[in-house]
């Protein structure tokens, strides 16, 4: 972990370059140098704060020596540095880089059928009420709809604020497997029926910022389609975008032509790319360092949506609500809270603990 003054000095030197109008000249160098210094403005404010209260403390308990009165501000002051040695302290835990980017996030029916595919959903609606609630913006980069108006899948970008309060942070735990226990519409006896949908959450990586070699690419080209392959554009616009090395492959039809598309399917493999890379990095690490709260695994089953007894349960934690209703209307923060606090108390005992 850098030293304090290190960050301190970093800071204003980042403040000197986007002070500098040349550094805008170049879009990813100044969203780098942007997304770096909202991740130290925090940590600054509350060094200098802390530093604000030494020295007001000094002050007290000087003026104490000579009228007892100033004591019960000097112990006053003290238990307000204990608050923020505690805010500096959760600040400068080992945290994820990508924390403080955007986010790209792909729904896809699992298990069920139409079922999971209304599931998709509903999570998707419930995912554009929450970041609305947080007065970020959605971007629907790829869907494929079904007969009864679910999603097979589909791809969106959610973009916010650069530093703590940016979408990535906050979405990255909705990754796994999401299993819905209800009464579907397509069932005539009133069963009850368990099905599942999988949610992948990525951040959004500029084009700068990983090399794709061009003839690692296999790109293909189709005509876009809508809800039971009905055709929906007359020229060959949607794009398929297939990685030769890894394997992945993105497609992206929502954009009027070619090149949007492709763009679009780029902006998904990139992300794409940055995940892979980091799944193998945490994969490769041993099993006291994985975290207990973002899994590796994308097909663990992470949350139960139980419709019958309005219940919401999240496995990794041991999360459980009875406001299913709320959550699926946006009310989703309790639960996000829950699972950045979890995560924070791991990074602190693994820094504790000496592990990287």
């Amino acid at each position: 972990m850098a030293g304090t003054q290190d960050l301190v000095d970093e800071f204003r030197e980042l403040e000197a370059r986007l002070a500098d109008p040349a550094l805008h000249t170049d879009m990813a160098a100044s969203r780098r140098v942007g997304r770096r210094y909202a991740e130290l403005t925090p940590i600054v404010s509350t060094l200098t704060l802390k530093d604000q209260l030494l020295a007001d403390i000094d002050a007290a308990r000087e003026l104490a020596a000579e009228d007892p009165s100033f004591a019960e501000e000097a112990d006053r002051l003290l238990a307000e540095l204990s608050d923020v040695d505690d805010r500096l302290a959760r600040l400068l835990a080992p945290r994820d880089p990508n924390d403080s980017r955007d986010a790209i996030m792909e729904i896809k029916s699992g298990e069920g059928g139409e079922e999971s595919a209304l599931f998709a959903k509903d999570l998707f609606g419930m995912y554009v009420k929450y970041i609305e609630s947080r007065k970020w913006s959605v971007d629907v980069l790829d869907s494929q709809e079904t007969d009864l108006g679910g999603y097979k899948t589909i791809a969106f970008a959610v973009k916010g604020p650069q530093g703590d309060e940016a979408p990535y942070g906050a979405l990255k735990f909705e990754g796994g497997v999401h299993r819905v226990q209800r009464v579907p519409v397509t069932e005539s006896q009133g069963r009850i029926h368990t099905s599942a949908a999988g949610v992948l959450v990525m951040p959004d990586v500029d084009d700068a910022e990983i090399q794709i070699d061009e003839s690692d690419l296999r790109i293909d080209v189709f005509r876009s389609s809508g809800p039971g392959g009905q055709g929906v554009n007359t020229t060959d616009s949607a794009v398929r975008i297939t990685h030769l090395p890894s394997g992945i492959v993105v497609s992206c039809q929502n954009e009027r032509s070619q090149l949007q598309n492709k763009e679009s399917a780029m902006r998904m493999l990139r992300a794409r790319l940055t995940s892979l890379a980091e799944e193998e990095a945490a994969q490769s690490a041993s099993a006291a360092r994985k975290s207990q709260v973002r899994t590796v695994d994308r097909s663990e089953r992470i949350r139960t949506y139980n419709f019958p007894e309005n219940r919401i349960a999240d496995h990794r934690i041991g999360y459980k609500a009875h406001n299913l209703d709320q959550v699926l209307a946006g009310d989703l923060q309790p639960l996000i809270t829950a699972l950045q606090e979890a995560d924070l108390a791991e990074r602190l005992a693994q820094a504790t603990q000496g592990t990287p």
